[in-house]
C-alpha cells in the first residue's frame, strides 16, 4: 500500500519482458515443426518449438508469480483487470472452436456428391459414442466438480481440501489425455483421408491440446498450493485455471454431442 501511495496509483506498470517475443519465436518454430512433421521431413523443428514454449511458460509464470506473491503488484484493481483479460481470452478461444464446429456442421449438414451426399461419408466407420468418448465425458465432468471443490475449499481456508481437489483434477486430466490417445490409435479413419477425418481430428485434437495445457495450468497451481501462495481472498491464479478448465469441459460436451453422438450416424442406426 505504501508503494502504491509512493507511485501515485494502484495499477501495475509491467517491466519490459523478453518472454512475449521468445514465446512468439517458439510458436513459429512449433507451427513450422508441425508442418514439417506432417510432411515427414523432420521432427526436430517441432521439438525445438516445444522446448522454447515450455521454457517461456516456466520463466513467464515465474515472473508473474513473483510480481503477485513477493512484490505485491497485484492490487485489487489489477486483479479486476486480470479477470477481464481472462474472460476476453476465453471469449477468443470460444470463437476459435466455433470455426471448427462451423467446418464440421457445414460438411455434415450439406454433404457433397464427392462424399456420397451422406454424413458420415461412405466408408467411414465412426466411434461408438458410448464407449471411450462417454468415459472421457464422465472423467471431464467429474474433474469440473473436483476443481470447483478445490476452489471452494480455498475460499473457506481448507488447504487440505484445496490440495486434494487439485490432485484429483490433475490425475483426471492426465487420464483423459491417455484415453484420447488410445482412442486415436484405434481410429478407422485418418486426418488426411477426407473431410470427416480432417474436421474430427482438428476439433478433438485442439481440444485435447487445451486439456493438456489446462492440466499443466492446474499442476502449477498445485505446486503453488504446497508453497502457500494462495490466500482465501487472493488467488486469481487458481481462479483463472478453474475458469479455463470449465471452458474445456463445456467445449467437450459440445464435441461429444455434435461429433461423437449426432455425427456418428452409422453407429446410431446400426
Amino acid at each position: 500500500m505504501a508503494e502504491a501511495h509512493a507511485k501515485g496509483h494502484t495499477y501495475h506498470l509491467v517491466d519490459p519482458s523478453p518472454w512475449p517475443i521468445v514465446g512468439a519465436v517458439g510458436a513459429l518454430a512449433l507451427t513450422a515443426g508441425l508442418v514439417m512433421f506432417m510432411h515427414e521431413i523432420t521432427v526436430w523443428m517441432l521439438v525445438i518449438g516445444l522446448v522454447i514454449i515450455g521454457y517461456t511458460m516456466i520463466m513467464w509464470w515465474r515472473d508473474v508469480i513473483r510480481e503477485a506473491e513477493h512484490q505485491g503488484h497485484h492490487t485489487a484493481i489489477v486483479q479486476i483487470g486480470l479477470r477481464y483479460g481472462m474472460l476476453l481470452f476465453i471469449a477468443s478461444e470460444v470463437m476459435f472452436f466455433v470455426a471448427w464446429f462451423w467446418a464440421y456442421y457445414n460438411a455434415a449438414l450439406f454433404p457433397t456428391v464427392e462424399i456420397g451426399s451422406v454424413w458420415p461419408p461412405k466408408g467411414v466407420v465412426t466411434f461408438n459414442p458410448w464407449d471411450l468418448p462417454f468415459l472421457n465425458t464422465v472423467i471431464l465432468l467429474t474433474s469440473s466438480t473436483t476443481v470447483t471443490w478445490a476452489h471452494h475449499a480455498l475460499r473457506h481456508g481448507d488447504y487440505r481440501g484445496l490440495k486434494l481437489g487439485l490432485w484429483i483434477t490433475v490425475i483426471l486430466g492426465v487420464t483423459f489425455s491417455i484415453i484420447q490417445g488410445i482412442e486415436y490409435s484405434e481410429a478407422a479413419f485418418s486426418f488426411s483421408g477426407g473431410i470427416y477425418g480432417s474436421t474430427f481430428f482438428m476439433a478433438t485434437g485442439f481440444h485435447g491440446a487445451h486439456v493438456i495445457i489446462g492440466t499443466i495450468f492446474l499442476a502449477v497451481c498445485l505446486v503453488r498450493a504446497y508453497r502457500g501462495h494462495f490466500k482465501p481472498n487472493q488467488h486469481f491464479g487458481l481462479e483463472a485455471a478453474a475458469w479455463y478448465w470449465h471452458f474445456v469441459d463445456v467445449v467437450w460436451i459440445f464435441l461429444f454431442v455434435s461429433i461423437y453422438w449426432w455425427g456418428a450416424g452409422d453407429v446410431l442406426h446400426g
